[in-house]
């Protein structure tokens, strides 16, 4: 070997050792950050990412955490010695569900075989991956409509579903508060700026034990753990606009509900996915804002999980002894939901009403979920239009949509009825409904919401169970 190559061969062995004993340190270091530190990407690979570079995921559509359900005897101790036996570390605990855990798996191993270790624990009541959520894509969104005159003659959905009868009684509540879990809101929208929840100025900021203190002005982001929900996707933009986008000061349009308080809850990215821990967190957070004295009473959701998270299903259990009320979206792959579940829609719990969607013509639209036993009732889901990121408006189609009509209807009819209890919401609205001919054996109730039957009714029973 000439003198050269050795001194060569030489550096090269040295830079290899240097670069082992740096791994190692930084190893070490990871071990030493408390608990409380939580490290995740500001825009988190999707499978749409992996398929481009190449790169390989986890378990299909995860991220390196699993959601892991301890029993009601371990303590954060013993979650934590388990945690660092496995080279894990506790990331979040869900206040709202004790003993339930986000854990990261320092390894990089696959999430399916991370919660199966921990579903082999004794200590342990469920484990499951993390599973990612994509927002539907594939409905048809218009072309981005300029805001120069009004377009409330536009909103078709409206005569469908007796608006004008319903705002003669009530056009919603500035103190009632509904919650969009989605992209976030673009909060500086001049069709949503007068509807946006702020924080009372005599609320403390909210706390959390693991991720810290945020000042949630307008509401809570799980995608950067922050307090600023911004929209960068446009999903959750259209829905807040559908729900309650204000009449007046310049805006174009109207929402179902031109007076309530929309509060962004962001855990999907700018891509259009997120995750069921966030999804979580994000509901976690809204409950401790309830707790705190916030007149929350709905939230809206507009997307869709084929799998079925316990997670997920557990926080908005809690959110129901909370009084918190949910609006579902029933998914927009145009199948039926009695044959293959989605989530959160197919869950059987008394704070969810599942919606499917429909058209110009009263008929189920081509794309909607239905479902005789798991989806309720029906709203305009087809060519609505609504605001759009950049102080815009757009036409969107899908199930998302009719969850966002619902939600609205909700709103107005707590405003005129404050008092009624989630179950009394619940069956409110079951009862609000014009029955359709291209709705039945596709939807409970057979019918598509009204607006004005929701509100004028005088006198609210309670369900029968």
């Amino acid at each position: 070997m000439s003198r050269n190559k050795y001194i060569f061969y030489i550096a090269s062995v040295l830079v290899v050792l240097l670069a082992v004993a740096f791994a190692s340190q930084v190893r070490k270091l990871q071990k030493q950050l408390p608990s409380s530190v939580r490290i995740m990407p500001s825009e988190p690979k999707s499978l749409k990412d992996v398929a481009q570079t190449g790169v390989e995921e986890n378990v299909a559509g995860t991220r390196t955490e699993v959601l892991v359900k301890f029993r009601a005897a371990i303590s954060v101790a013993d979650i934590n010695q388990i945690t660092s036996r496995f080279n894990d570390q506790l990331q979040d605990e869900i206040e709202a569900v004790p003993g339930l855990t986000a854990i990261d798996d320092r390894d990089d191993a696959d999430a399916g075989e991370v919660a199966a270790q921990y579903r082999l624990l004794p200590e342990v009541e469920y484990a499951e991956p993390n599973y990612e959520i994509a927002i539907d894509q594939n409905v048809q969104n218009g072309d981005l409509k300029r805001a120069e005159d009004s377009r409330q003659a536009e909103q078709w959905a409206f005569t469908h579903i007796a608006i004008a009868e319903a705002w003669a009684r009530t056009k919603g509540s500035s103190g009632i508060v509904v919650g969009v879990l989605d992209s976030g809101v673009e909060y500086t929208h001049v069709g949503l700026i007068d509807n946006i929840w702020t924080r009372p100025p005599e609320m403390m900021p909210y706390h959390d034990q693991d991720l810290g203190s945020i000042d949630d002005v307008h509401g809570y982001n799980a995608v950067a753990n922050d307090g600023d929900p911004i929209d960068e996707n446009g999903h959750g933009t259209a829905a807040a606009g559908i729900i309650g986008a204000h009449c007046e000061n310049g805006s174009r349009i109207c929402g179902v509900s031109p007076q309530v308080a929309i509060m962004p809850l962001k855990f999907i990215n700018a891509g259009g996915f997120g995750y069921v821990g966030d999804a979580v967190e994000a509901i976690n957070y809204a409950i401790n804002r309830k707790r705190s004295g916030v007149n929350l009473r709905v939230i809206n959701v507009g997307w869709e999980l084929a799998e079925r998270s316990r997670a997920l299903e557990d926080i908005i259990r809690a959110a129901n002894r909370a009084g918190v009320f949910f609006v579902v979206s029933s998914g927009s792959t145009g199948t039926d939901n009695d044959a293959s579940p989605r989530y959160p829609a197919s869950y059987r719990i008394g704070n969810i009403i599942s919606v499917a969607a429909t058209n110009r013509i009263d008929a189920l639209a081509h794309f909607s979920n239905y479902g005789v036993e798991s989806v309720q009732l029906a709203a305009p889901g087809e060519d609505i239009l609504t605001t759009a990121l950049g102080n815009e408006y757009q036409l969107r189609s899908g199930t998302a949509m009719a969850a966002s009509t619902v939600a609205g209807v909700a709103t107005l009819a707590l405003s005129a009825h404050p008092d009624a209890s989630v179950d009394q919401l619940r069956s409110l609205l079951l009862e609000s409904v014009d029955k359709l001919p291209g709705l039945r054996g596709k939807v409970s109730t057979g019918g598509r919401i009204n607006a004005m039957k929701a509100v004028a009714t005088t006198q609210i029973r309670n369900p029968e169970h």
